[in-house]
């Protein structure tokens, strides 16, 4: 079985979930373009690994490589879910001494949240925390950029599940959901979070919103923010 990979953004950690063989040839270059993707804005490496049926020495030389080059950057891949094969294999090559190994995804992604602030570009702000949730990636990705120039502290995801995991690590002061935060009516998204953040004041963009040009859907970000801020309870 070839190389199969799906990734994510949670918060500041990027997730990627590999199934089939991690082998030299196409599966390696798709595996360096998917954490490549993901090294153009974080330095917060998970790679989910319980899937993979083999590996050869290519496979995991690229592993090492993004391993060094994470942690020069003040990251590191982490990986989560070896399978046996695996785990011997990073026993018998003494690689388990240098990668962190976690039994799930779900906890790698925690050992990352339950650490300080990795001190690169996409956390200079030291402003409002912003969570925002929406389907789509690119749409996430835009408001992470709007909002952080605009002197928030932005995080974002795609998925509920994650969106309760940042929710649970730490304490925001917005959430935003996009016109597409899940399948689920925004009012159920929004009654499903605000238990874990209290305090957190709720931002609801409308479905109109990623149709809208730039200029105009950045405008209504940022007056719904400073509406939001405005007010004394969630709106």
């Amino acid at each position: 079985m070839s190389l199969s990979v799906d990734s994510r953004y949670c918060g500041n950690v990027y997730v990627v979930r590999c199934s089939g063989r991690m082998v030299v040839g196409e599966e390696s270059t798709i595996l360096e373009n998917a954490i490549n993707r993901g090294l153009r804005e974080f330095v917060r490496i998970v790679v989910q690994l319980d899937e993979v049926t083999r590996a050869d020495s290519t496979g995991m030389g690229m592993l090492v490589r993004f391993l060094t080059h994470t942690r020069n950057r003040g990251g590191d891949l982490r990986l989560a879910g070896v399978p046996p094969f695996l785990d011997q294999l990073l026993q018998m090559t003494r690689l388990a001494t240098i990668f962190r190994v976690y039994p799930s995804e779900e906890a790698a992604i925690v050992s990352f949240l339950r650490e300080p602030a990795t001190p690169n570009k996409e956390e200079v702000s030291s402003g409002p925390k912003v969570l925002f949730l929406d389907q789509s990636p690119d749409l996430c990705a835009f408001a992470r950029g709007v909002l952080r120039n605009h002197g928030y502290e932005a995080l974002s995801t795609c998925l509920v599940r994650d969106a309760k995991l940042l929710l649970t690590a730490g304490k925001v002061d917005y959430i935003v959901l996009g016109p597409d935060s899940s399948e689920l009516p925004s009012d159920n998204v929004a009654a499903s979070l605000k238990p874990l953040a209290a305090n957190a004041r709720m931002v609801v963009l409308h479905s109109h919103f990623k149709y809208e040009d730039a200029e105009r859907a950045t405008r209504e970000l940022l007056e719904k923010m400073e509406q939001s801020a405005g007010s004394t309870g969630a709106s």
